[in-house]
Order: structure tokens, then sequence, then C-alpha cells
């Protein structure tokens, strides 16, 4: 097995065992590049778009809101599921303004994360977003969230000392901290 193809594995079936407003969940009988066939059971997500909102001056905007599958508060980026016909960036300028209340002038993807391999599909795309312009917040009736401006240094020690443990964060702060010590890559997000 030296080869990229020797990996694939081939939907034998395929059938829908949940439909949900957000999920839709599924189970495949697949067979190996071994011959032999397996049950593969996933998740089809429509996607998502997350934002890194830098204020200038080492600041960022997070949320922080209530997620129920974790029963915990979290502190997260602002991030937002993409709706039919919608594309990642349409999103995550939506998601801004309603989560956060700021419009980006400048808009940049970073990069692409495939969450949970294992069990979905679910892509979310990493968008840095600068000079920022308040708008008019216009916040989902179902969520309750709070705006939390914070320095760059805490937001990093919170990741660090584990306060902070949803992924698509850790990876979009991380993601913050190499591009403003990294001169390259300072340079082309951060065009003040």
């Amino acid at each position: 097995m030296n080869n990229e193809k020797d990996f694939i594995e081939h939907t034998i079936d395929s059938k829908q065992i949940f439909s949900g407003r957000l999920l839709n969940v599924y189970k495949d009988t697949v067979l190996l590049p071994t011959g032999n066939q397996s049950t593969r059971e996933y998740i089809k997500h429509p996607g998502a778009s997350v934002v890194i909102p830098y204020l200038g001056n080492g600041q960022i905007i997070m949320v922080k809101q209530f997620r129920y599958p974790v029963n915990a508060v979290m502190l997260e980026l602002p991030a937002g599921k993409i709706d039919p016909g919608e594309s990642p960036e349409k999103t995550i300028r939506r998601e801004l303004a309603e989560e956060t209340g700021y419009h980006p002038e400048s808009l940049k993807p970073v990069c692409r994360i495939h969450t949970c391999v294992g069990y979905s599909n679910e892509l979310l795309h990493l968008f840095w977003a600068g000079k920022l312009k308040e708008c008019k917040l216009s916040a989902d009736d179902d969520e309750t969230i709070k705006i939390v401006k914070i320095s760059t240094k805490e937001a990093i020690a919170l990741v660090l000392n584990g306060k902070i443990t949803d992924a698509k964060t850790v990876i979009g702060l991380f993601w913050l901290k190499e591009i403003l010590r990294n001169p390259e890559l300072k340079k082309r997000f951060i065009s003040e």
C-alpha cells in the first residue's frame, strides 16, 4: 500500500438513518482495499465558516455562549453554518454582523479545517477579518451571545491553560498567533 488509491474505500450501499435541521446521519457499507466489507456511520454537515475578527493593537473579538451538546459556556471565535446557496465568505460576513455587530472591510481566507474526519464531513472555512466597522447587531432569536473583546495574549493563554477547548477556536487562535509573529503572514493578512 504505497499509493493513495490503495487506501480508498468504495461505497456498496448507503442509507440515511436520520435527517435533522442541521445534520444528516448515514450508515454505509463499504468495500475495503483488502476486499473485505465494513460499515461506516457518519454525519453529513453543510459546512461552516469561522473568523478571526482582528480589532488591531493586539485585540480580537470573541463570543461567549452556552453550547448544549457539551453543557458548558464556551468562549469562541464567531462562526456559523453555511446556508444553502451561500458562499463561505457570505456566511461569515452574515455571522460576524449577527454575532458581534461588526462588518469587515478586509476579509481574507486563512485555511480550511476538517473538524472530525472520523465521523463527519464538516468543513470549516477560517477567515481573517480586519478593518472592522460597527454595524447593526441582528442576533438570532435562538442564541444568547455575549461579545468579548480580548487581547490576543490573553486568548492564547486561555488555550494554553485549557480554558478554551473548542477546536475551531484553538486552531484559529494559533493561526492568529502565527500571523502576528510571522512578518510574511502579517504582511499578507494585516493591511493596516
